[in-house]
């Protein structure tokens, strides 16, 4: 087995563990990978050295933020990804500290099931192409005001928004940027997708679900400043006055390793802090 691990270099502790984790898959007789200039200091095998389909997993230590940062540097990847919290809300990254090596065992051993979760794609009429596991959004960028986008579905216009931007988001991402600006929560393996407005100027403008096989054209009609548009915060371009980009279905999937010691509510329940009574 061969595994690659990744391990957000900015958190001071990530290294001691990723070296424990090595250790740990080493004694198993796992062979661990990791970035190159990374490779020495955890004693694991650089990834240049390996063929890349034949990782079976991937290991994130960080946040959610770092796993789309590895998923979006090493899109060759098609390995399923199990996330150990380092850092905030983990709604990806769902092993905790405590549990890293029970957690790990239990991957060895086969406890666990491969979730796989819709992804975007976006391409502008340029030809430039992005993908998005969380969210593609549209947002007014240096513009000091809202700003009109026109949206339409499978061709047929849905509506025009005079707001700060729009956020399309995956079920994946619906707990990210879409729930902080009001959108509801949707099940992550869900086939769906939620257009939310970024404050809108008219109150009736509310999120909307739509089935994840329409495709969305996003049209860009104020006459200001080119407005900007990011996938995973990560990747972006921008749009200007008249130019349309186009947002579908990815063919790819997003594959998160899901343990069967972890359940995707018990995570809502315990991020959102839900206390599931009045006190």
């Amino acid at each position: 087995m061969i595994i690659a691990l990744f391990r957000n270099k900015l958190n001071l502790h990530s290294k001691n563990l990723a070296l424990g984790i090595r250790e740990f898959f080493s004694s198993q007789g796992v062979e661990v990978v990791t970035e190159d200039d990374d490779a020495r200091e955890i004693g694991a095998t650089p990834l240049s050295e390996i063929d890349h389909q034949e990782i079976q997993f991937i290991i994130s230590l960080g946040g959610d933020g770092t796993i789309l940062g590895i998923l979006h540097q090493h899109d060759e990847l098609d390995a399923p990804i199990l996330g150990i919290n380092m850092g905030h809300l983990g709604f990806m990254a769902d092993v905790q500290i405590a549990d890293v090596y029970p957690s790990l065992q239990d991957l060895i051993q086969g406890a666990y099931k491969i979730e796989e979760r819709i992804m975007l794609q976006g391409e502008t009429l340029q030809g430039e192409k992005s993908f998005a596991i969380n969210d593609i959004v549209v947002h007014r960028a240096k513009n000091p005001s809202l700003v009109q986008i026109s949206v339409h579905a499978n061709g047929l216009y849905l509506n025009t928004f005079e707001a700060d931007g729009i956020i399309i988001a995956t079920p994946n991402g619906s707990t990210a940027y879409s729930l902080a600006a009001g959108g509801p929560i949707l099940s992550p393996l869900l086939e769906a997708m939620v257009i939310t407005p970024i404050c809108p100027h008219t109150i009736s403008n509310r999120p909307i679900v739509l089935t994840a096989d329409q495709e969305i054209q996003i049209q860009y009609l104020s006459e200001y400043e080119p407005v900007e548009v990011r996938a995973d915060g990560i990747s972006h371009t921008q749009l200007r006055t008249g130019e349309v980009f186009h947002i579908s279905r990815s063919t790819k999937k997003f594959k998160l390793v899901s343990l069967l010691r972890q359940d995707y509510f018990t995570t809502l329940r315990t991020k959102l802090g839900w206390a599931g009574k009045l006190r």
